[in-house]
């Protein structure tokens, strides 16, 4: 599994003796860079927090060969650092300094994602193996307390705990759930939010995931309460439901399936029900994942932007609210940073450093994504044929 790769040394060895035509080809690489960063206010080797300071000289030529793939492994393996790896990488993205960078990867990647499938049923479980599964000690020492693993809702809240029950209650709000209901939550992750519904509305729940560990964790969470988790795909299920939500699992279905999806909860969901879709969102349409968090983070995996949600919901739903929150993501994830390096001490020595950094980075560079307003996060309300009288929309 590739997150548990082996731990790697990020000392600096020493270079080998190089060609005069290397030695050109550093340089021009380096030059060329340094151009770039330029126009966003960053500086090599500089002094500032968001400046980049490069251990290794091949980390410019790494980068115009490998791309966005290069630049994450080359920070893996210690070829460089920067205080504010997410203020870096904003400053980056808001100069469009990552749309610059050459990927055969990225090609690759987008020519697969028209040919295959990549979220097949049998291929739904993969995400689940790679990342979910990684091992509950990490996700127990960097979420809040319920172990919700999606964008708290921070206007009113002070802390983690806080924004993600506010942003659970939320969710059941603007569904107006209410005693007796049944519901479906898709992705139900380690059953933090079918807890919350179960106990503070007097619900029924029915939760599912591709993680063996998610689905264990949520049974143990949920025993005393009406909820019965599944371990398996959503397109095995069967049943209606009165109220579904999904929060941050339509990420993982692929743009080759978000009609399937889409059409598979309109089947699930009874004729005066409600359909809430937490999901991140892209600004703009994408074909293929960015290639280091395809390898590293979340395989199979793409964020949608509005025109694929809006295609793939045309006949099937009535769009009864859409609502952007995603600055709340950065210091949803500016938090959990915080606490997976409190936490980072009693987990080393089974992960790794390398591990580490990879984690670290991953982190930074999300927030800086919603920070850039490159990605969103949309809560949106559906129902299959529009609630009589009009929705109120609920903040």
């Amino acid at each position: 599994m590739e997150l548990r790769t082996q731990d790697s040394t990020t000392s600096i060895r020493r270079p080998r003796a190089e060609s005069s035509p290397v030695r050109r080809r550093r340089a021009s690489a380096r030059e060329l860079i340094a151009e770039w960063l330029a126009t966003a206010d960053i500086e090599i080797n500089g002094s500032r927090p968001w400046d980049i300071t490069v251990h290794n000289e091949r980390f410019f030529t790494r980068i115009l060969a490998d791309g966005s793939l290069g630049v994450g492994e080359s920070y893996m393996d210690g070829w460089w650092d920067s205080p504010r790896i997410d203020e870096l990488m904003t400053r980056a993205m808001r100069a469009a300094i990552d749309a610059r960078l050459p990927s055969v990867r990225a090609a690759w990647l987008a020519l697969k994602a028209r040919l295959v499938n990549l979220q097949t049923p049998r291929r739904a479980f993969k995400v689940g193996e790679h990342h979910y599964d990684v091992g509950d000690d990490l996700y127990t020492r960097m979420l809040d307390s319920r172990m919700i693993y999606s964008c708290g809702y921070w206007p009113a809240a002070q802390d983690l705990v806080s924004a993600q029950e506010a942003k659970l209650d939320l969710v059941c709000r603007k569904l107006g759930l209410s005693p007796g209901m049944r519901v479906l939550d898709i992705g139900c992750g380690w059953g933090g939010a079918a807890e919350f519904a179960a106990r503070r509305y007097g619900v029924e729940i029915t939760g599912i995931t591709v993680s063996k560990n998610q689905a264990a964790a949520a049974r143990a969470r949920c025993r005393d309460l009406p909820v019965n988790i599944v371990f398996d795909d959503y397109r095995s299920l069967d049943g209606q439901f009165d109220r579904i939500y999904s929060l941050g699992m339509f990420e993982h279905v692929g743009a080759r399936n978000h009609r399937t999806y889409l059409a598979k909860v309109r089947q699930l969901l009874a004729p005066n029900g409600l359909f809430l879709l937490h999901t991140i969102g892209n600004r703009v349409t994408q074909k293929a994942n960015d290639p280091w968090i395809e390898r590293y983070i979340f395989p199979n995996s793409l964020i949608p932007s509005r025109a694929q949600i809006d295609a793939a919901a045309e006949g099937l739903w009535v769009v009864e609210d859409w609502h952007d929150f995603g600055v709340d993501y950065d210091r949803t994830l500016l938090a959990w940073s915080d606490n997976f390096e409190r936490g980072w001490s009693d987990i080393a020595s089974k992960y790794g450093e390398r591990f580490h950094r990879m984690w670290h980075y991953w982190l930074m560079v999300s927030a800086a994504a919603f920070r850039a307003r490159h990605c969103q996060l949309w809560q949106i309300v559906l129902s299959p044929d529009g609630v009589a009288g009009g929705y109120r929309a609920v903040r």
